[in-house]
């Protein structure tokens, strides 16, 4: 089973850079690894995955051309390159795996705040 950290969210200005880190543990293959935010009083939404090799990366409508995802291996690590920062950005981000190849988002981190002042 994998175990899913994130790391590296905090207070930041409209227009600044962030990235995040989920780190896995445990038996750390999975088939796609994704960010997903949700901000306070909505849905989670859908940010960005990629799949085990680096490849296959697919961001939702409202980061497209501001965030990146990328992942080491070696290091057993996905990030997130948050870049242009809009304060409709603030949320509780979430990283998630997909262990099971046919399967859905199964194991989820515990999420790290990230909070755009305008």
């Amino acid at each position: 089973q994998v175990q899913l950290v994130e790391s590296g969210g905090g207070l930041v200005q409209a227009g600044d850079s962030l990235r995040l880190s989920c780190a896995a543990s445990g038996r750390t293959f999975t088939w796609y690894t994704g960010w997903f935010r949700q901000a306070e009083g909505k849905a989670r939404e859908f940010v960005a995955r990629i799949n085990w090799s680096g490849g296959g990366t697919y961001y939702g409508d409202s980061v497209k051309g501001r965030f990146t995802i990328s992942r080491d291996n070696a290091k057993n690590t996905v990030y997130l390159q948050m870049s242009n920062l809009k304060p409709e950005d603030t949320g509780v981000y979430y990283c998630a795996a997909v262990t099971i190849m046919t399967g859905d988002f199964d194991t989820w981190g515990q999420g790290t705040q990230v909070t755009v002042s305008s």
